[in-house]
């Protein structure tokens, strides 16, 4: 069988198993993982999934309901897959005689790749960039024959991107973009603060024009960062120790430079179903410091404990830190 054929009969399994209605957050991401894997399970996927809209506008392959035969004993609690199987072989067919490749169009439909909690996602894009993301975080790509264009839907985003002169690598984060042509960094989104850090290259970051006032913008370079909330950029003095740190994630590691504990404690609950609250003002105040591994927050709490002498109460939906 070739390639093209396998593509399409793993495309025709996927929609199969989605239209039956049994589709759950894992199944999304081993489908997202196999679109990812080559271009041409992409194009099987998206070609099937149109013609099988087609298909559905047309009918169930012209038969009207009074003439089909009554379906007893256990052919009945198949006759739904069978059903959908049937109409995706029309589908199948109504595909490969309408849809014709434009080769000068060159449009990709828009991919969506999402990490698990306290997981990280490698993603590698159709034009050679490598995405990883952190912890509960979401992403949509899409590119076209002029420019390529992620939307960073919620949580943190690691980019390497291939450089491409002509198509400008568009980051849209909330109210802010980020446009690079080949560089290597991170975009991070909470609500709207998005903060940006550079490993090496050269990024601008923009406000999305509006209101009438003149946009912010603010373009850096390799070691340095910054962080955007409401119409206001800060960017911070060049340091490659504060972009490693900002970095820590990708190596499992959590790293904290005299962070209250109420922040470090956020950052430790974005990994974990089990989030670490701080109960009263005083200890949420104290500053830490050090490295620590993000999945490991049991340790974390072992080391406020004796370190601090704080009172650590673990609980099936929590844990609590106080004084």
């Amino acid at each position: 069988m070739s390639r093209a054929a396998e593509a399409s009969d793993k495309a025709s399994a996927w929609i199969i198993r989605r239209e039956n209605g049994d589709w759950s957050e894992s199944d999304q991401v081993d489908l997202d993982a196999w679109l990812a894997e080559a271009d041409g399970n992409k194009a099987a996927y998206w070609r099937l999934k149109h013609s099988w809209r087609e298909a559905d506008r047309i009918g169930s392959l012209g038969v009207e309901p009074e003439t089909v035969p009554p379906i007893e004993g256990p052919l009945r609690r198949h006759w739904k897959p069978f059903a959908l199987a049937a109409s995706l072989a029309v589908a199948v067919w109504i595909g490969s005689i309408q849809i014709v490749p434009r080769p000068a169009a060159r449009q990709q439909v828009a991919l969506t790749f999402r990490s698990p909690v306290g997981e990280r996602k490698n993603v590698e894009l159709a034009d050679g960039s490598h995405v990883e993301l952190n912890t509960r975080s979401v992403i949509r790509s899409s590119a076209s024959s002029g420019r390529r264009d992620i939307w960073l839907e919620d949580g943190e985003a690691y980019f390497e991107v291939a450089h491409d002169a002509g198509r400008p690598f568009v980051v849209h984060a909330g109210t802010r973009t980020v446009t690079v042509l080949g560089t290597k960094f991170s975009v991070r989104r909470d609500g709207e603060r998005v903060s940006v850090s550079v490993i090496e290259g050269r990024v601008r970051i923009d406000e999305v024009p509006g209101g009438g006032a003149r946009p912010a913008s603010a373009t850096i370079t390799g070691g340095m960062s910054a962080i955007s909330d409401g119409r206001s950029i800060l960017v911070a003095e060049r340091s490659e120790e504060r972009v490693g740190n900002a970095l820590a994630w990708r190596d499992g590691m959590l790293s904290f430079d005299q962070t209250s504990l109420a922040d470090a404690a956020a950052e430790f609950s974005r990994y974990h179903q089990r989030p670490i609250l701080v109960t009263d003002p005083e200890a949420a105040s104290i500053r830490i410091g050090g490295t620590f591994q993000a999945s490991n927050v049991e340790a974390f709490a072992r080391l406020l404990r004796d370190a601090y002498g704080l009172r650590v109460d673990v609980t099936p939906d929590a844990i609590k830190i106080s004084s």
